[in-house]
Formats: structure tokens, sequence, C-alpha cells
């Protein structure tokens, strides 16, 4: 089972991301890593704290000689940050501490300050903040990284783009060949494959920092070169479709996801959303008339692209707060305002990314198994034939 975890706060010293399950022998770029990272800090819209930080992998444990060695993978990315908040933030408590504390108590609106206060009874939204902030992500990046680098042995790709921000909307489809070239850019707008389009959304940007307001988006997930089979029918927690929407939704300010043409299947007959079944007898394959399914059907891949939409709502943190309440007064008060974000949408497609090679990579091991890569990729290997020959 491949499993992942991370750990750290927003301006703790580091953030920390462990993944076991990995069969030893997979190759391991720290520099690949680290593009991943990088691109993860891009876009039109960012703030401050990406001026700060400069995310570097520092991997501690499971690999050695740029292969993973079968045991549980550590990474350490630190937090520049750190050195600002390090009186503030300290581990141990001591004399005249309590003088030097940044407490938040005035929760923003859509922001998990509240209802995480109210949880764990604290009257300082602070703690809170730490952890649910998106710069959590960078860690599950840096793990999906690796996941990549497993599926890339097995001809997998995961790769992401932005169909939306605010009210401006690619028009178009985008082919594969459109997204590697896309994921090359040392020079990140929007993340959007045509630049008509990428220059309406950084229209809608540059609307919401005027007015101290964000906007929020649709990005787009696709993974390549996927095979027949992975997931099961067979139980309600196995379905690779559930899966996969739970882990897009798990991150932040995500508030919904979409499989495949989802939405406009949900408006159409059925004879106009089905993609029809064909077959290449010199092949010697199965193929499907289009993908409107988002290639999966019945919890399980059908061989065509998985592609995977999440819809990420404007973030919380705004230059022109809401209301809110004192949480210790309980009078009226405008919501606490940090440095901020205007647009986080392409950042957000790269987190996707991650967290699908993680949920594809899990699933491509429970079904061809493997303690090294070896063994992995010659039972991957057996599966194809199996599939060639059906």
């Amino acid at each position: 089972m491949l499993r992942f975890e991370t750990a750290g706060e927003s301006h703790g010293e580091c953030l920390v991301a462990t993944l076991s399950g990995l069969p030893a022998g997979v190759p391991v770029s720290v520099q690949a890593i680290d593009r991943e990272l990088w691109r993860r800090q891009q876009g039109y819209g960012r703030g401050g704290r990406m001026k700060i930080e400069s995310d570097c992998a520092h991997i501690v444990s499971g690999v050695r000689h740029s292969k993973t060695i079968g045991s549980p993978i550590a990474i350490l990315i630190k937090n520049k940050d750190w050195e600002n908040w390090t009186e503030a933030l300290p581990v141990e408590g001591a004399e005249g501490v309590e003088d030097k504390r940044k407490p938040v108590r005035r929760p923003r609106p859509g922001h998990a300050d509240l209802a995480g206060a109210i949880k764990y009874n604290l009257q300082d939204a602070r703690y809170i903040l730490e952890r649910a902030s998106a710069r959590e992500t960078a860690a599950r990046v840096a793990a999906g990284a690796v996941a990549k680098a497993f599926l890339g042995e097995l001809g997998i790709g995961v790769l992401s783009h932005v169909i939306q921000v605010g009210a401006a909307r690619l028009s178009r489809s985008v082919g594969w060949q459109e997204l590697v070239e896309l994921s090359r850019r040392n020079e990140v707008l929007l993340n959007c494959a045509d630049a008509q389009a990428e220059q309406q959304m950084k229209a809608a940007v540059d609307h919401a920092y005027r007015t101290g307001d964000t906007v929020g988006g649709v990005f787009e997930v696709v993974a390549h070169g996927v095979p027949p089979g992975l997931g099961s029918h067979a139980t309600w927690d196995s379905r690779l479709d559930g899966r996969l929407a739970q882990a897009i939704v798990s991150m932040q300010a995500v508030k919904g996801v979409e499989v495949g043409c989802a939405v406009e299947g949900a408006q159409s007959y059925g004879s106009q959303v089905q993609d029809t079944i064909h077959y290449d007898r010199k092949d010697r394959r199965f193929f499907r008339g289009a993908n409107r399914a988002g290639g999966l059907e019945g919890g399980m891949t059908n061989g065509q692209d998985v592609v995977v939409r999440g819809f990420l709502k404007p973030i919380s943190t705004l230059r022109r707060p809401l209301e809110s309440v004192d949480l210790v007064t309980r009078e009226p008060a405008l919501a606490a305002y940090e440095r901020s974000d205007v647009a986080v949408v392409p950042a957000a497609g790269v987190i996707g990314e991650a967290m699908v090679a993680l949920v594809l990579a899990s699933a491509a091991l429970e079904k061809f198994g493997g303690d090294s890569l070896e063994e992995t990729k010659r039972n991957y290997s057996g599966y194809l034939e199996q599939v060639k020959n059906f």
C-alpha cells in the first residue's frame, strides 16, 4: 500500500513529506522534485510569501544513489519565513514568550479559523490557520513528484492546465503534447494553453487585485498512458473516481470536482454522453469514439486519458476584509488579514497533479505489486500482454 503524510505549519521551521510503499529501484531526481516545487510557486496573482520562499527538497531517508531502496521516504522543505516567526511560535514555552505571540482572534469567513478554534477550544485561531494554510501543499507536491517518477517508469504522465479564472474560460480542447510544452515553460502566467484566453484570465486577476478581492477558477489534471483496469467496481471505496475526487477536494479552497464532462453530461441525454466502443483489428485494441467519461467507467480506468477538474473558490484572506466577530470580546470586527495571494489557480493545478499521481501510483501498486521496480514492471508487462490478447 502506498501511503503519504505531511507535517509542518505555514510559519514553522519546515514542512515534511513522508511516502512509504514504493518499490526499490525507482529513479528519484532532487532536481525534478525542485522543478515541481518551483512550478507550484508560479502564476500571476501570487502574494509576497512566494518572494520569500525558494522551495527545495532535502531527502533524508528512503533514497540512496538516486534510487528508492524500499523504505519510507522522508523529504524536508525549509520555510525561510521561519526566521521571522521563531519568537512568536517557539516549540517550548518560556518566560516572556506570551508577549511575542501574534494571535488571530478575528476569524476569516471561508477559512478554517472559526471551525477549528471551536473544535480545539482555542481562543486564538493562529494554530488552526498555521496548519490549514495551503503552504502545506508544498509537501504534497514533493511526495507527488516521487509518485510521478514511479508512474513515468510505467509510461504514465500527469500534467495540468488552467481552464478558467473567474468568468474567463478556455473554450477549446487541449492535447497532451500541448500540456507537455506548457509544463516546460520557464515563465508561467496562468498556465493556460491558449494565449488569448490567458490574457482574459489575467484581466480577471487584475480586477480582483484593484478591488482588494480574490478570484477562483478551474484547473484540469490529465493522466496520459493509463492502462485499463486500475481501480475496481467491486466495493465503494475501491472505485478510482471516488478516490480521485476525495484527493482533489482535500486540497485547500477546492469546493468541487468533475471527472470527465460531468457537468455537461448532467445537462444532456444519454445518447449524447456515452463514449462509443470500437475495435482496431490491426493494433488489437479497443478504443472509444470520445472521452466524455474522463477515462473512468464503473470506478475503473478504461484506457483513455484520465481527466479530473478541480473547482477552486476564491481564497479567503482579503485585503478588504469581510465582517467577522472577535473571538474574545464577541463584538463585531473585520476579519484578520495577513499577507495573501489574489489568485492561485495555476499552483492548484500543480498540487492537483501531485494528488492524482499519488492516487494512480497507489492503484498501480495495488494491481501490479512488487518489492522492486523490476518486479513491478515485469508484472505490468504481463498484464499489458493479457490486455492485448483479450
